[in-house]
């Protein structure tokens, strides 16, 4: 947002607006410096039912966060609503973060150790994401996976998927996969795309198996996928584990 913040101390009072990036500052250790997060900080469980919610990421109580007293608001360019944060800069500081890949994820999560004076922790965090990736590009390249098309469906009605210019994107790539959605940010599917797979993801809109049949009948040609949409859209620690989940995946629809 063209913005720049400026801090005269550490924060001891955080109100996070992202679900990740709240996951992130519970792995940087900030248990007393977080005293705000949204409905959908569903990570970690503790916080989740113990910290003070400030509403949903596009429909934030903005007298919550006045009534928190915060000095440091954290929030993200496509989760949260411009309207919001313009009002919650007359608040404290609001740091936002625009993240499309995975270079950019690790920035960020450089960028608030910063500001928290957590640099230790997220350095032991980066090098570990940075490792796993590394890994798993080595794996990927060997599958029958390698190279295959896909569509990702994010919502069901109307058929919205990831296109490019996405974080998803950047994790179907790094997959090996070859996004059939090339129109960017997040097109609505026409039923004509005939991918090698559908990905349909655990979130926002929750995919389960009674959906298999509906969309094998758009595709049948196509096989198709549930998968976990944390592990390819959720952008701070939760990379740790994204490798490894991917490997999985991958492996279990090379068969």
């Amino acid at each position: 947002m063209n913005a720049t913040i400026r801090l005269e101390a550490t924060p001891r009072r955080i109100v996070s607006l992202v679900p990740s990036q709240t996951q992130l500052l519970h792995h940087l250790g900030l248990e007393n410096e977080v005293v705000g997060i949204t409905k959908f900080c569903i990570y970690p469980e503790e916080w989740f039912s113990t910290k003070d919610r400030v509403g949903g990421t596009k429909s934030v109580n903005l007298e919550k966060v006045r009534e928190l007293q915060p000095d440091l608001i954290i929030g993200n360019k496509e989760e949260n609503q411009r309207e919001d944060i313009e009002v919650l800069r007359g608040i404290a500081p609001v740091w936002m973060s625009d993240i499309y890949s995975l270079p950019e994820s690790l920035e960020m999560i450089a960028s608030i150790a910063e500001i928290t004076q957590t640099q230790e922790k997220a350095t032991e965090l980066i090098d570990s994401i940075q490792t796993e990736f590394e890994n798993l590009d080595r794996i990927v390249k060997d599958l029958a996976t390698y190279g295959k098309s896909v569509v990702y469906f994010i919502w069901n009605d109307p058929g919205m998927t990831a296109g490019s210019n996405t974080f998803i994107d950047d994790m179907l790539k790094i997959c090996g996969l070859k996004n059939v959605m090339n129109e960017s940010r997040y097109p609505i599917a026409t039923g004509t795309e005939n991918p090698d797979f559908v990905f349909l993801s655990s979130e926002p809109f929750p995919f389960k198996q009674d959906h298999v049949m509906k969309y094998k009948a758009i595709y049948p040609d196509s096989e198709i996928v549930l998968v976990d949409g944390e592990l390819f859209s959720w952008y701070g620690s939760m990379l740790a584990k994204a490798p490894d989940y991917f490997t999985k995946l991958l492996q279990k629809i090379s068969v």
